[in-house]
């Protein structure tokens, strides 16, 4: 009998340490099998994924020489997180949004998502909430000195936080005992709106409420405005950072010394389901707060208040049930990263004004994340990951570059006066919508895998927000605006578009073509047709005449079954009336016996629409 070591971890002790050439060397051979010749960088850059603000995923990641100064949580550059404790104490803030035009109905929702798991409130008053004058009717029976209050009032910040604090005096909240965030976002507002404001009048909200108010916050920055206008990360981070430069010259200029000026500040950002780019994001945004904290001569003030958001723009409007996972990896990310306040939006966000049961499954995330995983109780748990590390290093850079690029033209206000911001972000989503397009982005239940018999969930419509600024864009809108057509005609007509699958030969030739190309046309509401589940030149022209599509086949097989097929079965659908015949595969393939072709990579919404205008679905 082999007796083994006593130590019991030395298993790999004796092992000679492989090298990443060696490891290169192995992925070359991989490479090679699949028809690649490539060695070195070229093997490993062929395993790399580009992402946006010109940042890449390699495949493996190893210690970096001289190792990362991320220091260590509550110590600049904050980078682990602001506080010493991080959240393991309590967990994190999870904050409820409440949106709604009538007080009463907001303070039903208000009480039910307290006594059930929220810890603070975000409510939205004025444009695309209740009016500042219904602020004591939404908060009562709410205990003002146990549950923080953030507002969201645009353009009326003012008066409904004089209106917030003349309640806590009211109810003899004791100043220290009161925490809130007043919500002056003037920027972000003018982003929403292109309707400009007084920095001043913010920062003498500020000044007047310093002292006097010691857990409340005057001033909001906002990235919420530029992510959903299709911002990058790197682009969401500079633009907070030229924002809150400008609040802090702005309360500086107010009577405010630097500290104070740091402490008014609270920032909000979107969580997404990219999960390993929002713990980077958040982590990055800490060490650039830091630095601008550092330069202006009070670093011990460097620490980021961070509110953090699932992101509206991954949300969708179809097969919505998909947003719990979604909103469930943004929320988790969010956590991980150290965020302070977390507010998970219910699935049907999309749709108008949450339900009950989309209310109490938002709050609940957080709750399961926190109370069953314990997701809260390590602090930076993603700290000294080599990928997470290097990621939020480069995201840095690249956000603080953007940064400079805003403060050379002249500001915050200036960059967004110019329209510099607005073209930034549409070139940066004009780069993203093209990937949706051609599915190298992926929705699912919208442009992979979407169900056109789900019953459509319908809300109460939410009260309309400020519009007039940068857009409000959503990862599903083009796929929206083509089920919208499908979704008219067969209102219409009693049945929606359809397009024949012609599917050569036995199951294992055509089954991954033909499922690939019934994804993609559900994905703009056209209905797929195969029955009968494989046809030949003699049964083509029968089965696609009973199928009832509108003038549409695609051939679906191998590439060896096309080249002894297809021309006879395109002849026979033509036949019967096809008038386009569309095969799955590379372009090329059969040329003469096709028309078109879809194809991994293809543009699927210009495929999708071409169909729909042939179809002569209205748009």
């Amino acid at each position: 009998m082999t007796v083994l070591p006593d130590d019991g971890l030395s298993l790999a002790a004796e092992f000679p340490d492989a090298t990443h050439e060696q490891w290169q060397r192995l992925v070359e051979g991989v490479l090679r099998k699949s028809g690649k010749e490539v060695t070195g960088e070229a093997a490993e850059d062929a395993l790399s994924t580009t992402l946006e603000d010109g940042l890449r995923t390699r495949p493996l990641y190893t210690a970096r020489p001289g190792g990362d100064a991320t220091g260590f949580p509550g110590f600049a550059p904050f980078v682990r997180g602001g506080r010493p404790e991080g959240t393991s104490a309590s967990g994190w803030d999870v904050r409820q949004r409440l949106a709604g035009t009538d007080p009463a109905r907001v303070n039903e929702a208000a009480l039910a998502d307290l006594e059930n798991g929220t810890t603070s409130l975000w409510l939205t008053l004025g444009e695309g909430g209740f009016p500042v004058t219904g602020l004591g009717r939404a908060l009562e029976g709410v205990y003002l000195d146990l549950a923080p209050v953030t507002l969201d009032a645009g353009a009326q910040y003012a008066d409904a936080a004089r209106a917030l604090l003349a309640l806590y005096a009211e109810r003899g909240v004791a100043p220290g005992a009161a925490r809130a965030c007043l919500g002056a976002d003037p920027l972000g507002h003018e982003a929403r709106t292109g309707e400009p404001l007084d920095l001043a009048e913010a920062a003498a909200l500020a000044a007047g409420t310093a002292d006097a108010w010691p857990h409340v916050r005057a001033l909001t920055v906002d990235a919420l405005p530029y992510h959903e206008a299709g911002g990058s990360a790197a682009e969401e981070l500079g633009l907070s950072l030229a924002t809150g430069v400008a609040y802090l010259r702005a309360l500086t200029e107010a009577g405010l010394g630097r500290a104070a000026a740091l402490g008014q500040l609270e920032f909000r950002y979107a969580a997404t389901a990219d999960q390993f780019l929002t713990i980077a994001k958040l982590r990055a945004a800490r060490r650039l707060w830091a630095r601008v904290a550092e330069a202006c001569g009070a670093p011990e003030a460097g620490t980021q208040h961070q509110h953090v958001v699932t992101s509206p723009v991954m949300m969708t409007r179809r097969d919505p049930w998909v947003n719990m996972l979604r909103t469930t990896v943004a929320c988790m990310a969010a956590g991980v990263a150290g965020a302070d306040a977390v507010t998970v939006l219910p699935f049907d966000h999309e749709l108008g004004l949450p339900d009950a049961f989309a209310r109490r499954i938002a709050r609940n995330t957080s709750t399961i994340l926190l109370e069953e995983s314990y997701l809260s109780r390590v602090i930076d748990p993603a700290g000294g990951s080599y990928y997470v590390e290097q990621l939020t290093d480069e995201l840095a850079h690249a956000a603080w570059a953007f940064f400079q690029t805003i403060e050379k033209a002249g500001g915050q206000a200036a960059a967004l006066r110019s329209g510099l911001v607005a073209e930034r972000l549409a070139a940066t989503w004009a780069e993203r919508s093209e990937k949706l397009a051609k599915r190298r982005e992926p929705v699912t239940g919208v442009s992979e895998f979407p169900l056109l018999s789900e019953k459509p969930v319908v809300r109460e419509p939410a009260p309309a927000g400020p519009t007039g600024g940068l857009p409000r864009v959503r990862r599903d809108e083009a796929y929206e605006a083509l089920r919208a057509r499908s979704d008219a005609h067969l209102a219409a007509t009693g049945a929606r578009p359809r397009i024949f699958l012609a599917a050569l030969g036995p199951a294992a030739a055509h089954t991954a073509r033909a499922t690939f190309a019934a994804n993609l046309f559900q994905a703009g509401g056209i209905e797929p047709v195969h029955d009968p589940v494989s046809v030949d030149p003699q049964t083509a022209a029968a089965a696609y005449a009973a199928s009832g599509a509108d003038g549409m086949a695609v051939l679906c097989s191998s590439d060896a079954l096309y080249e002894e097929q297809a021309g006879a079965v395109a002849a026979a659908l033509r036949s019967a009336g096809a008038t386009t015949v569309f095969l799955a595969g590379k372009p090329g393939t059969a040329q003469d016996a096709v028309d078109e072709y879809v194809f991994a990579g293809c543009d699927a919404v210009a495929v999708l629409s071409s169909v729909l205008d042939r179809m002569k679905v209205a748009s």
